[in-house]
């Protein structure tokens, strides 16, 4: 089979005709030039060694513990701060999304994550309008027209920690100047250049996703302090949360910390897309071919002895370890699925609460109540567990784990076909058969498709095939069979398979 780059996703590009100084708020092109200079050659250059790291795990060398006494393993403490004292429970949802946005902030959630990054289509429009409401969001002043009950809701007062997550080390934006900027900075810039720092109830709090090495944390602690000086605020102003979404990370996570130690505040297990790392770091090697990602239960031993050891590097140092995101939603029409997501998502709490995580991600308004009742008042940092082991084994054996079946492959076709019309149509995420599905998952089943592929559970004809089926399928339904749909399903599968095909899997 023969593809071409086309089908794979482009970088996200300002439109046609696009100014900095004409189309971005006065001020900002002298603002971000500086910011663009330091710190865009340090993120391309981030890449490259990232790539060179992931090409020596799948040639046989991966990434593993370094057991060596540093600075990073002595008594540092991060204080943690009066306003953050609670995130038993952080709501996450797509800061494109205002009605959304003020439903979150309106839960009761301790913390609420307003994403710019994977639950968002990486689109230019998408990400002005992302950076608006979460601006809107911090003042307070963000609405919502009510079309069932009428009337205009807004946002409730309240001591929730709003956290934006700007877009990681790995996206380039192109159109701002003539190459490319760090997608990432220009999000983080854009939105503190147009905050009126004086009109916060906490902090600037921003979230990192994707970071892959210790070193990163250099470039997001003298990005964070550059801005905060631009900004005229103290250098340790900005306030950070980290996620663990690659497996190379997960061996680093003292030092990253460590690194990071004047604006971290926690570290949060990103499961998904950390299974997606998992399989890609390992996609060469046949004893990890994952099973039917639905069968794989979410205390499995390479999340668990994650789970454990987050908690055991952060309360010793001081912050929070936070839990991942429980895939199954809710469901306000079919009660028989709402019982079997809430008791699934009790289940995972506790289980994160019992690893001593101090809180969790959830998705959907209904899961706050049941999500912050596993976790003690106001955290667990102060709790480490006797015994608990500092270099676990990150990759143990998936042997006897869950079951490989050719209808987990064509459940993963019918979703990356489903996830790809969404993105195409402006969503980042999307709820597919009971299931929140966003950019993680989608590469989780893109690289499971690969893996049987590569290790001869199917041949390329036989997944061509379950694509043709898949998209025939969905062809019959009267909504998606002509027209502008039917097209943007056929450009779905395309993209898809040709990403598969292309060995496309990093998180774009």
């Amino acid at each position: 089979m023969h593809t071409t780059q086309k089908h794979i996703p482009p970088m996200s590009a300002t439109p046609a005709g696009f100014s900095i100084e004409g189309d971005l708020p006065s001020g900002f092109a002298a603002f971000y030039r500086p910011l663009h200079d330091a710190f865009t050659a340090r993120q391309q250059a981030t890449i490259i060694a990232r790539a060179r790291v992931m090409a020596a795990s799948q040639a046989g060398s991966p990434p593993d513990h370094n057991r060596s006494a540093g600075p990073w393993s002595g008594d540092w403490m991060v204080t943690l701060p009066a306003w953050c004292q609670d995130q038993r429970n952080q709501m996450t949802g797509p800061a494109d999304d205002g009605e959304l946005v003020v439903k979150m902030l309106n839960s009761g959630a301790p913390g609420v994550m307003l994403d710019l990054e994977d639950s968002m289509a990486n689109d230019f429009a998408h990400t002005l309008a992302g950076i608006d409401n979460v601006i809107a969001a911090l003042y307070g002043e963000l609405t919502y027209d009510d079309k069932k009950r009428g009337g205009t809701v807004a946002i409730k007062p309240s001591d929730t920690v709003i956290w934006t997550r700007v877009r990681g080390m790995h996206l380039s934006q192109a159109g701002v100047y003539d190459e490319p900027t760090s997608a990432g900075l220009f999000d983080l810039a854009l939105l503190a250049f147009r905050l009126d720092f004086s009109k916060l109830k906490h902090p600037l709090a921003i979230y990192i996703p994707k970071s892959e090495s210790a070193d990163e944390a250099f470039w997001w602690r003298d990005v964070f302090q550059a801005i905060a000086k631009a900004k005229g605020q103290p250098a340790e102003y900005i306030k950070a949360m980290a996620l663990v979404e690659s497996h190379a990370l997960a061996y680093q996570l003292e030092e990253f910390a460590y690194n990071l130690r004047d604006h971290l505040i926690g570290l949060n297990l990103g499961r998904w897309d950390y299974m997606a790392s998992l399989i890609h770091f390992n996609l060469n090697d046949p004893n990890w071919v994952l099973p039917d990602r639905n069968t794989i239960p979410s205390d499995v031993a390479f999340f668990q002895n994650l789970r454990e050891l987050i908690p055991e590097i952060a309360h010793k140092h001081g912050f929070f370890a936070i839990g991942g995101m429980t895939a199954l939603f809710p469901s306000r029409t079919d009660p028989e699925l709402n019982e079997r997501a809430m008791a699934g998502l009790e289940r995972d709490k506790k289980n994160e609460a019992d690893a001593l995580m101090d809180g969790a991600w959830t998705g959907h308004p209904d899961q706050n109540a049941i999500a912050v009742a596993q976790f003690p008042v106001p955290n667990q940092v102060a709790r480490r567990k006797p015994g608990q082991v500092r270099f676990p084994d990150l990759r143990p054996s998936i042997a006897g784990v869950g079951h490989k079946s050719t209808d987990g492959t064509r459940a993963a076709v019918k979703t990356v076909i489903r996830y790809r019309h969404g993105y195409l149509s402006g969503l980042g995420a999307s709820l597919l058969d009971g299931f929140m599905e966003d950019l993680a998952t989608d590469r989780i089943y893109r690289l499971m498709i690969a893996q049987r592929i590569k290790h001869g559970m199917h041949t390329e004809a036989e997944v061509r095939t379950l694509f043709d089926e898949e998209l025939a399928r969905l062809l019959t339904v009267p909504a998606n069979a002509e027209g502008v749909e039917a097209e943007k399903f056929r450009e779905a599968r395309r993209q898809s398979e040709a990403m598969i095909q292309t060995g496309y899997f990093d998180p774009i």
